[in-house]
Order: C-alpha cells, then structure tokens, then sequence
C-alpha cells in the first residue's frame, strides 16, 4: 500500500523527536506514512523512538537525514534532496512538517560560519529558511506546519513554595532572566541585535540568564512566524490550504540540545529538570498543557496538532496557537505586526 503522505520531524532523536516517533512507530495509522526524520548527526543505528516502539502490523517507511539548522547551506542541500525525491514520486507530498528541532547554550556564545548567534538560526532562521524551500513540497489540501513554541520569552512572577520546586517550574519561570526592564522588550527596531548576538551577550551577562534570554529571543522569533507565514499562504492560491499552527509542549525533561556546563544545570532548573515518574507529572499536569509535561504527553499533543480535526482545532487550524491540548493566547510582542513582519 503506497503511504498516506509524508511526516518530516526535525530533531529527531532527542527527547520528545524521540517519543514523536515512537507514538508513529506504533500507531497504524500514522506508520502508514512516510518518515522523514532529520538529526543532527546521523548514526548508523536505528533512531531511538524505533527501537523503543512496538511497531504495529503496518510497516513504517522511513529515513534519517543529517541536518544541521545552524548551517544553513545544509538546510538548502537537504530541501532540495527531499523536493527531487516529492518531484520524482519517490515519496509522498508531506503532511505534516514538525518543527521540533532545539537548542539552548548556557556557558558561553556561539556563532555560525556566517557570523550570525546560533541560538537564532537553529531555533528559528534555519526552520524559517526549511520551510520556505519545501512549501512546494507540501500536501496543498491538508498540509500542516507545526512549530513548536516556548514560554522562554515571557516574564512574571516565580511560584517560591515547595511543591512548585519539586513538581516543576512555574507557569511564568522567567521572572530573573527577565527582571531588569531593558529585558522586557526583545524586538526594538531590527533583528540584528538578535540575529547577530549583540543582544543579552555572554560579556554583559555570564551567568545562564542570559543565554536563557537568547533563547527565548529565538523562540519569539519562531512564534512571530505562524501568523506571518500564515497570512502569506492565505494569499497564495496554491497554498492557502496548507495551515501553520503553534505549540508549547510544556516544560518537558532533557527538551533541547543542551551546550552548558553540568553544573549549570543546578542553578536552571527550567532547562534541564531531572525526570520524574511519568504518574507524577500526570498528576501535577493531567491536561498536559501548561507546566511540567512528560514526552509521551507532548508527543501525543503534538501530533493531534499535526493531524487531528477537533473541535479545538477544526478542519484547517491556521494560525492557531496551542498550549498542550489547549488553545492559548502568545505574548503581546508576538502578536505585533510590525515586529512579526520584521522577523
């Protein structure tokens, strides 16, 4: 049987790729889709959510690409490898793209081959330009695009009590990172300041606050996207079926790829919680939004993202923006205009 279409999952073999696929593996109707599954670093070995899934008795198709965001002439080569192969009818138009990719940096700056903060072209430039290149590529009736959002750029108060340190951070865990006022507006005038990493800088700030605010400036960024894309796809007549939607998956164990020093991890807990017993973090989150979120969880969230046509989601869910299994309102700066345009 010829597959139903094809899912590409960037970050595949991290936490909630890894539970992505897994969930795929072993749901009939979604191993009858084709996988594309892009990693970092591509290893000869079977992707882990393969080899911790029961398969079902449909046998899923897939391969694994090496791709690295932050390169962006790698973006370009593995687009134009998976258009050839749409072109040809070697694989199916793509269904779902799930933008899952992350990556964090605590202990000093990084910058691309091109100059440009890393932080801002793996999180968002290197998704923006992948996506781009393979609009042509998609399912133009029912093809969705899903971003995967954060609450890294907002800011309130911070819940001190006890539970809320054993059970997870707060809702708003941005309150340090964000404290001083020149924080609190990310997108002034032009992107360059986060683009180029001149923003919230190693130098100015050692400590991990602020490479949390970079990240969370790259986030913005991604998150700006859904509702710009989306109004350019509405006014294209080939595209205006393809929906792009949002979600926070919650603050999930082990999410991103991590570049920081161990003991660093002591003093972030919002980035590298230790896992708990999934019943616990069900007990603490049982709608699975908001909060402390175990994979499986925001795996099964993302892809009723990707697929689902619910009451919540409806037929064609553009530009929509979900927390969990919920929908949610983004930050005031994401829902400017003028900045969205900007980035």
């Amino acid at each position: 049987m010829s597959p139903a279409g094809s899912i590409l999952v960037t970050g595949a073999n991290g936490g909630i790729g890894s539970a992505i696929i897994s969930r795929i593996n072993s749901t009939p109707e979604l191993a009858s889709y084709h996988g594309i599954y892009t990693v970092r670093h591509r290893a000869a070995e079977p992707l882990p959510g393969i080899m911790q899934s029961k398969s079902t008795h449909v046998e899923h198709h897939y391969e694994a690409l090496s791709l690295d965001l932050s390169r962006l002439e790698n973006v370009r080569e593995i687009a134009a490898i998976i258009n050839r192969k749409v072109s040809a009818g070697e694989i199916p138009p793509i269904r779902a793209l799930i933008l899952n990719a992350g990556y964090q940096e605590m202990d000093e700056q990084r910058f691309t081959d091109d100059g440009l903060a890393t932080v801002f072209v793996a999180n968002y430039l290197g998704h923006w330009l992948l996506v781009l290149l393979l609009l042509g590529s998609m399912d133009r009736e029912r093809g969705r695009i899903v971003v995967l959002g954060s609450k890294a750029h907002e800011y309130g108060p911070v819940s001190q009590s006890f539970m809320s340190i054993i059970l997870g951070p707060s809702l708003k865990q941005n309150a340090r990172p964000f404290a001083d006022e020149k924080w609190k507006t990310i997108l002034a005038d032009s992107t360059d300041p986060i683009a180029k990493g001149t923003w919230s800088t190693q130098k100015e700030d050692p400590s991990w606050m602020s490479g949390m605010r970079r990240y969370g400036a790259a986030k913005l960024c991604a998150i700006m996207m859904i509702a710009e894309l989306q109004r350019r796809l509405d006014l294209d007549a080939n595209l205006k079926n393809i929906s792009i939607l949002g979600i926070d998956p919650g603050t999930v164990p082990w999410y991103c790829t991590h570049e920081y020093r161990a003991s660093q991890s002591l003093v972030h807990p919002c980035s590298a919680v230790p896992d708990r017993p999934p019943a616990m973090q069900a007990w603490h989150n049982p709608k699975g939004n908001n909060e402390v979120q175990t994979v499986d969880r925001a795996a099964k969230d993302i892809l009723a993202a990707a697929f689902d046509s619910s009451s919540v989601l409806g037929e064609q869910p553009k530009g929509l923006y979900l927390d969990g299994s919920e929908r949610a309102e983004i930050s005031a700066e994401a829902q400017d205009p003028r900045k969205r345009e900007m980035a």
